[in-house]
């Protein structure tokens, strides 16, 4: 319906979704995202040489990205994201040396990351995520000192991350997680202080994170480093991250106590440590609960699945109003629930399953109207089902 503007009766340039340079009635931009559009990408593409910007997003396009779209070296965005597209990433496209954005995310892109793409000097941004892609990560990108973002998650590239990348010092967003990659940390990423935020969950890193790992990224907002090999301490020095809002450590080999430190963050809303084998089989494991209530955005916590021990806190209670989810469960921590439990009135999800713990629920439990999720079992729990579950009407499992 949308296309119906596209004949011969209206000129070219009143056609929808094309825009034109007034004095030479050149096409200098093609926007057709989302127009249901199929089919393969005519390498006659390649003829519009005054185009600027090139969006086919959101379409079914299939076949592969013609050669010829390096032709377009006026060429500043394309965005071919969320089609079908197959095939390699086009060396071609090193032609369009005034690129700033590129975005073949969402397709079925094969083979390795050309490294050609390495002399874009003014590309700022570069979407590969969501496709089939091999081979290594490019040295040659350590050129693309513009680069702003980078996104190479959910594809099949292994390797370690070169030293070269320590070039990019623009950098504000850097995801590859849900690939192959291994090797310890990359040490280039500490030097790039502009990051704010850095995916490498999903991979094969391993290796211990450096003890002063808080001191060189200042400006962190998101860390995600779940589904890893890292092996040794949580660095304390993560309390110098202080912008920080989402911490994900979760599915790793970690040991040691958690550090009390995580109070000193303002901004955490996120924290996942789950999954690893934290505790120091100490009464004191627990300590860091105390600390956090510090964080008063603190919306996600989960710390199950570890080796933490002593009795669950009373200041468990005196955590953010705004947690919605919290996770112990499957560690080895006694005592009773705290009897103002019901203060975290946002709470959906309470996990405490296979510990050690013991006495009645407490009343102000059916003050957690919100609750969905449930889970206390394993443990020594006494006494008859309170009343006041009739009233927890969102409450999906309860075990």
């Amino acid at each position: 319906e949308v296309l119906a503007s596209w004949n011969n009766s209206s000129p070219l340039c009143n056609w929808i979704g094309v825009t034109c340079d007034r004095k030479q009635e050149s096409v200098i931009s093609l926007d057709v995202g989302g127009f249901k559009l199929a089919g393969a990408i005519s390498p006659s593409i390649g003829n519009l040489s005054f185009l600027r910007s090139l969006n086919l997003a959101d379409n079914s396009f299939g076949s592969t990205i013609p050669q010829e779209v390096g032709m377009l070296f006026r060429l500043q965005y394309l965005n071919m994201s969320f089609n079908l597209l197959q095939g390699r990433v086009p060396r071609s496209l090193s032609n369009c040396s005034r690129l700033s954005t590129l975005d073949l995310s969402s397709n079925g892109l094969e083979h390795s990351v050309p490294s050609e793409l390495g002399s874009l000097s003014k590309l700022s941004i570069l979407y590969l995520n969501s496709n089939n892609l091999t081979g290594k990560f490019p040295a040659s990108f350590g050129n693309l000192t513009s680069l702003l973002k980078l996104d190479f998650a959910y594809n099949h590239i292994e390797g370690e991350i070169p030293e070269d990348v320590a070039r990019l010092t623009q950098m504000v967003f850097f995801q590859i997680s849900q690939n192959s990659f291994s090797g310890v940390f990359p040490p280039a990423l500490h030097n790039i202080s502009s990051l704010e935020s850095l995916s490498l969950g999903g991979n094969s890193f391993s290796g211990e994170l450096r003890a002063d790992f808080g001191d060189h990224l200042p400006n962190l907002r998101n860390l995600l480093l779940g589904s890893n090999h890292f092996t040794g301490a949580i660095p304390r020095t993560l309390a110098n991250m202080t912008t920080l809002g989402r911490f994900d450590i979760s599915s790793n080999n970690l040991t040691g106590s958690i550090p009390l430190s995580f109070g000193n963050l303002p901004n955490l809303r996120w924290l996942g440590i789950g999954v690893n084998s934290l505790g120091t089989k100490s009464f004191r494991d627990l300590e860091f609960i105390g600390a956090l209530t510090n964080c008063t955005r603190l919306e996600f916590l989960d710390a199950g699945y570890n080796r933490l021990q002593g009795e669950l806190p009373a200041s468990t209670a005196n955590l953010s109003t705004k947690l919605t989810s919290l996770t112990l469960g499957e560690n080895l921590i006694s005592g009773t629930i705290p009897h103002d439990i019901g203060n975290l009135i946002s709470l959906q999800a309470l996990s405490l399953e296979t510990n050690m713990l013991t006495g009645e629920l407490p009343v102000s439990f059916g003050k957690l109207l919100e609750m969905q999720v449930l889970d206390l079992y394993s443990n020594a729990i006494s006494g008859e089902l309170p009343s006041y579950f009739d009233n927890m009407t969102r409450l999906q499992r309860s075990i």
